[in-house]
């Protein structure tokens, strides 16, 4: 049984937006058109792989078994067009977790890893969904898990984050801070704290109650909020610089020490030149700045890496992360 890659593509999209419209957008064709792609799809395969009724979409059982071989044949038939293209494009490369400015940390690392172009992701799933079309090469940013089958990600940098505060918080004379401490203070959020993995593990792990969300208009309005509230406090990586806010703070959290974990992500298989160049420039960045120590007994993340590490001897971190 030969497939077709467009008839495979038309249900991987529809599969992940469950909404047929929504993915006839995304692949840039009719409604109808992509209804048929997948009509004969059925016919070859004989089965149905969607139920369709007045309230939407959704896979069959013999759906969800289909989707992730045919993630994997709709990746390996854009690896191939990319092979028989030449690989001498630049490597495309999306980042996500803005108020934490990554690109920060890929700043150091660009000389090195040849050619880039930027993107500018909105979280986590966009970017997985990008990288899994096909629309990026890699992105950057905080992994965690679920994370769709067919990625494969790399811990690049782990870094320590301070409690932001306004100047008029009971602790902001502090020279540092339990993160226990705050548990009379409220966690300003960038957004929803359920979708912010990292902020809400925080906030359950050193039993923080009071959490309020902001809109995401950018590191200084958010730390403007903070600012002006003496009850407000946020989290920042300690080497992002901080705007001129007046009334502003920033104080060390230790005993322990949150860390921030950045991750390269990549479609699992990809053969870019490019991602090998990268992975070598982050890891030899990696070793030098000493990016990736970790100790249990002084440091906390909300998922503890594993004893191991292929990348650099003072660190407690293994060089590719299983899947989750």
């Amino acid at each position: 049984m030969d497939l077709d890659v467009a008839q495979v593509r038309a249900f991987v999209c529809a599969a992940e937006q469950l909404h047929f419209g929504r993915a006839a957008r995304t692949l840039a064709i009719s409604q109808q058109a992509l209804s048929k792609r997948i009509a004969r799809l059925e016919s070859l395969l004989g089965i149905r792989l969607f139920h369709r009724d007045g309230t939407g979409v959704r896979l069959t059982e013999a759906g969800q078994r289909f989707l992730p071989p045919a993630r994997h044949t709709v990746a390996a038939s854009d690896a191939a067009v990319a092979a028989a293209a030449g690989t001498d494009r630049p490597l495309r490369v999306d980042v996500w977790g803005h108020l934490y400015a990554p690109l920060r940390t890929l700043a150091q690392v660009a000389a090195q890893a040849g050619e880039l172009v930027l993107g500018h992701g909105r979280d986590l799933p966009s970017v997985a969904a990008a990288l899994l079309h096909g629309d990026i090469d890699a992105a950057f940013g905080r992994v965690h898990p679920p994370l769709d089958t067919g990625l494969s990600h790399r811990l690049i940098r782990l870094e320590p984050v301070d409690a932001v505060l306004s100047t008029g918080h009971p602790l902001a004379s502090e020279r540092e801070l339990r993160p226990d401490q705050l548990r009379g203070s409220v966690l300003w959020a960038p957004g929803a704290l359920d979708r912010l993995d990292f902020l809400h593990h925080f906030a359950d792990r050193f039993g923080i109650r009071s959490t309020a969300g902001s809109l995401n208009l950018g590191l200084p309005h958010f730390l403007t909020e903070i600012a002006e509230d003496p009850q407000r406090f946020s989290l920042l990586p300690a080497d992002v610089p901080l705007p001129d806010v007046p009334g502003l703070c920033s104080v060390p959290l230790a005993n322990p020490t949150p860390l921030y974990a950045w991750s390269l992500l990549w479609r699992t298989g990809s053969e870019h030149p490019g991602l090998s160049r990268l992975t070598a420039a982050c890891a030899a960045q990696a070793g030098r700045s000493r990016w990736l120590e970790y100790d249990p007994a002084r440091d906390w993340m909300p998922e503890p890496p594993a004893p191991t590490s292929a990348w650099a001897p003072t660190t407690l971190l293994p060089s590719h992360l299983p899947m989750s």
